[in-house]
């Protein structure tokens, strides 16, 4: 196994959760309906790493997130201690940058872009010793949800 396979699949989940929520939109109840405080998204996502002739596999994750970003977050029992620095929102584009300490340090840079209220794009840039990874997300609306990660 090399250097670069050193990343764990639970490290790349839990980057891949950092990005899972969305940018801003429009949520307001139909008349009549209870608000719920978060939105449900279905998230995929493919890692790639510098070096690597095999494919990783794809992952697919529910998550239940904040209606409106403040600032990137990180996910409950998150094992990888980062740091989210410059945080910023342009429009349908969420942008920022990522440092995370060992045991699998790194640095790197996020972007999600909203398609609607629906749906997102994104991908996520990482340099370590190991090399270079990216990871590119896929994120789709699948309803409301109570208990939102911030």
């Amino acid at each position: 196994m090399t250097s670069q396979l050193r990343l764990s699949f639970a490290t790349v989940t839990i980057l891949a959760l950092l990005v899972s929520l969305p940018v801003r939109g429009d949520d307001t109840p139909a008349t009549g309906a209870v608000e719920k405080p978060g939105v449900l998204w279905e998230v995929t996502s493919q890692m790639s790493m510098e070096g690597m002739d095999m494919a990783m596999p794809v992952q697919n994750v529910r998550v239940c997130s904040p209606k409106v970003w403040t600032e990137p977050p990180a996910p409950e029992n998150q094992q990888q201690k980062c740091a989210y620095s410059e945080f910023k929102l342009d429009g349908p584009k969420a942008t920022w940058k990522i440092a995370c300490e060992p045991p699998h340090a790194m640095t790197g840079t996020g972007e999600i872009t909203r398609d609607g209220d629906d749906a997102y794009t994104g991908v996520m840039t990482f340099s370590s010793a190991d090399g270079s990874m990216t990871i590119k997300l896929d994120g789709r609306r699948v309803g409301d949800c109570d208990n939102p990660r911030k």
